[in-house]
């Protein structure tokens, strides 16, 4: 069996947590450990080959740190030059599998969902695979515990070797008096997103019920860039892929679709009060309270402070969320209109769309601590024996003041050491470059002046992760 992860959601109704450029999987929401690296320690590692994980290029460093510090094993991780929905998605997987000699049972998880109860889920994977070696395509039902409105069903049909159902159809997310109808039949299961077949059978399938899918990605994956562990397909190639889910493109079409029942606490965590519903964590008046905060009179409320104390008074079911840069306060029944928040910030291009106020990059991360018109102030970490690129700004100088650690700078022609409590001043036009040498954390204070201070004024001359964007 082989995991393939799809990572490459926004996570949108989790904002102000979830941005762009650091959606819900590679945050911690459910447990101490991100969700990307929970969909694998979730699994029996006994009966698994090393995952395979499809992201796009914005996460790629993202996807494989979070991997490497959980001492995770993976194959690759595949980067899509834009997003084209599931069935491409995992069309690139297969036949990545097919590449390497192989025809794996592969198993499609999303990166960002729960399962709590770990044993159950086991259970229906073993199932799962003894119906994969059949030749079947199997989807995961969830065994539904409410009339959920939010979901796509499943209609189960006739058994298939005491193993799970043949899919009589895939239905669309219902209204409330329908879910509430398919909840009382007993004959339907929501659609968890979760798929399990060979690699062979996915591919053949596809090239009969979507050929301009199977075309597409088979050109884009005939001509691949490996990068260390990314492997970049042909982007021209799959520019030219339809988008679709692999419901539409496959499941729905097939003559060999089956269903594996799962009843173990699965949850897409789609929103705050998802998060509110699924913690164990609730006080005795029904509150979730994460971080630092002061209730008084409040009930049945998710509350979740990243830095500040947050005071609640005399309120019911509402979510407040707090980050560095933004607070969220909703009625924990209209979170749904979060979305709206996020496209109005989009559409005025508002930097709380994508990035939080601390960045990460490959080489660490920098934090914006104050700003004004002619000036801006970051605090820069710098991970043992990374470097940030060679580079320089047209319309900007810096000075670093090195808090803790040592810096190997070079300004111009000239290369030195700065240690703590020293500082630097890099002029505007100066080529120059920021290495951490040692063996402990780099911290520093960046203070730039100039007439702009966007982070793109940046020109690169050389940088070891191959960044092409202009970013810092």
């Amino acid at each position: 069996m082989k995991p393939v992860v799809l990572a490459g959601g926004t996570g949108s109704r989790l904002w102000p947590k979830s941005r762009a450029a650091l959606p819900k999987q590679f945050l911690s929401l459910t447990s101490d450990n991100t969700m990307l690296q929970d969909t694998i320690l979730r699994l029996p590692t006994d009966k698994m080959d090393p995952p395979l994980f499809i992201c796009n290029e914005d996460h790629r460093f993202l996807a494989a740190e979070q991997l490497r510090v959980a001492n995770i094993d993976y194959d690759s991780i595949i980067l899509e030059p834009d997003g084209r929905n599931t069935a491409p998605a995992i069309a690139l997987a297969a036949l990545r599998a097919i590449q390497q000699g192989e025809d794996p049972v592969l198993l499609i998880l999303a990166a960002d969902h729960l399962i709590a109860d770990h044993q159950a889920f086991h259970e229906a994977v073993d199932k799962a695979t003894l119906l994969a070696a059949e030749g079947k395509l199997v989807t995961f039902g969830i065994v539904p515990t409410e009339a959920h409105t939010g979901y796509g069903y499943i209609k189960s049909g006739d058994g298939v070797s005491e193993l799970g159902y043949e899919v009589a159809e895939f239905v669309e997310k219902p209204d409330l008096t329908t879910a509430q109808q398919y909840l009382n039949s007993g004959d339907y299961f929501w659609n968890s997103g979760m798929f399990m077949f060979k690699a062979s059978v996915y591919l053949k399938e596809l090239s009969k019920h979507a050929p301009d899918i199977f075309a597409a990605c088979t050109n884009a994956m005939e001509n691949t860039d490996k990068d260390m562990t990314f492997i970049r397909v042909d982007a021209d190639a799959f520019a030219k892929c339809p988008d679709d889910s692999i419901d539409y493109a496959v499941m729905e079409k097939t003559s060999d679709a089956c269903m594996v029942p799962l009843d173990a606490g699965w949850n897409d965590v789609g929103s705050w009060t998802s998060l509110w519903e699924t913690s164990k964590n609730k006080d005795q008046c029904g509150n979730v309270v994460i971080g630092d905060a002061i209730l008084d009179g409040v009930n049945n409320s998710y509350i979740n402070s990243e830095q500040r104390l947050i005071s609640v008074i005399g309120l019911d079911d509402v979510v407040v969320v707090e980050t560095k840069d933004a607070v969220l306060v909703a009625n924990k029944h209209k979170v749904q209109d979060i979305k709206n928040v996020v496209n109005k910030l989009k559409a005025e291009k508002r930097s709380e769309f994508e990035f939080h106020r601390e960045v990460f990059r490959p080489w660490g991360s920098y934090d914006s601590i104050d700003n004004g018109k002619r000036y801006q102030v970051k605090r820069i970490s710098v991970k043992p024996g990374e470097k940030l690129s060679v580079q320089m700004h047209h319309h900007r100088a810096e000075h670093w003041i090195v808090v803790s650690g040592t810096a190997n700078v070079t300004v111009g022609e000239k290369t030195s050491l700065v240690t703590e409590n020293e500082s630097i001043y890099i002029p505007i036009g100066e080529i120059h470059a920021l290495e951490n040498p040692g063996k402990i954390l780099l911290e520093l204070i960046e203070v730039q002046s100039g007439g702009y201070l966007g982070e793109d004024d940046i020109v690169r001359f050389s940088d070891r992760y191959g960044r092409v964007e202009i970013k810092k």
